[in-house]
């Protein structure tokens, strides 16, 4: 079995999940699979993955909008054998972003996983980096995760960089040079770093907090729901390169702009979201005031009249109430 599984949701995004393909085409490690996680798209993204190699199965498990497993297999579920590599192809109705990351920890088997969006691609060499460092704190004879040898710390991945395709720059610079490892929440509590980077993560880890449920009709729900629960137990060992080269777009192909419609489109996932923040061990008070005001404005928005019963903060979620309310009009007012 490999070590490592890269893993793409794709809605409609055959004319950039080709860069995608072609970056791991030249991988110089090749300790991977690749899993595509198709989210209904309608644009020919099957007929090319099946033009790829020759079939070696042609069912798998299936699923339903939300990813979650289904009795019974389904030929939109298959695997093509290249010359490089394995690529697993799951087709699913269309759900959101969420939805394919509850398909991929339910499917992928290897050590480690980390995603890759279909308007991104790897460096040359991320594979290779990312299994020489990982194997550095846990060799292939070491069999139980729990604990690192030589170490009393246990890794639940590996934080690398994203790097943007128009400047050729790190997204909000590098990490420090003396930084080893980092817990997630720390990258901005202690200004370690201000941009977007590139987790790995342990499968086993990810299995647990998953799948993601969500609320139909909101597809908004940021798989990040499951990586915070991890990453607020476990810190990261830094990888201090190039994992990621992104390329932000634009316009209706943007999954990044957007965020007032995102919260009136999912305001239950986004409520559902600030309350699990309330509970971080590791989230300041700031923190915790910042998700007490989303959470009130949330609530506004599908007309809760339980939030407070339902908060495990009441008193900051009270005091925070006018605040939360303030917002709701604001998000009303750029919606209009």
């Amino acid at each position: 079995m490999k070590t490592l599984t890269v893993f793409t949701p794709t809605y409609n995004r055959a004319h950039t999940i080709v860069r995608t393909y072609e970056s791991l085409c030249r991988q110089s490690n090749d300790d991977f699979d690749w899993l595509i996680i198709d989210d209904g798209s309608s644009d020919g993204t099957r007929t090319w993955v099946e033009s790829l190699g020759e079939k070696v199965s042609d069912c798998g498990a299936r699923f339903d909008w939300m990813g979650r497993l289904l009795d019974g297999e389904d030929k939109n579920h298959f695997v093509i054998q290249t010359e490089q590599f394995d690529i697993e192809y799951i087709y699913k109705p269309n759900g959101g972003l969420y939805t394919g990351y509850n398909v991929a920890y339910a499917t992928i088997q290897t050590e480690l996983c980390v995603c890759i969006d279909s308007d991104d691609y790897m460096p040359d060499d991320a594979v290779e980096k990312i299994i020489a460092l990982w194997r550095k704190y846990y060799p292939t004879d070491v069999r139980c995760l729990d604990v690192s040898p030589g170490t009393s710390r246990t890794y639940c991945g590996i934080q690398g960089l994203d790097y943007n395709v128009v400047d050729g720059q790190p997204i909000g610079g590098k990490f420090p040079k003396d930084l080893n490892e980092v817990f997630l929440h720390e990258l901005h509590l202690k200004k370690l770093h201000s941009g977007d980077t590139k987790q790995v993560l342990r499968t086993d880890l990810m299995k647990k907090v998953s799948p993601m449920i969500g609320f139909e009709g909101e597809k908004n729900f940021n798989p990040i729901y499951m990586m915070i629960q991890v990453c607020d137990q476990y810190p990261l060992l830094i990888l201090n390169e190039n994992l990621c080269w992104v390329e932000y777009q634009i316009g209706a192909d943007s999954m990044s702009q957007g965020i007032f419609k995102q919260y009136v489109n999912s305001p239950r996932s986004f409520a559902k979201l600030r309350l699990l923040e309330l509970t971080l061990k590791h989230n300041t008070l700031k923190d915790r005031f910042r998700s007490a005001i989303h959470y009130v404005s949330s609530c506004l928005l599908i007309k809760d009249k339980e939030w407070l019963q339902k908060s495990p903060e009441k008193l900051l979620t009270l005091l925070c109430a006018p605040m939360g309310l303030a917002l709701y009009c604001y998000i009303k007012f750029k919606n209009r």
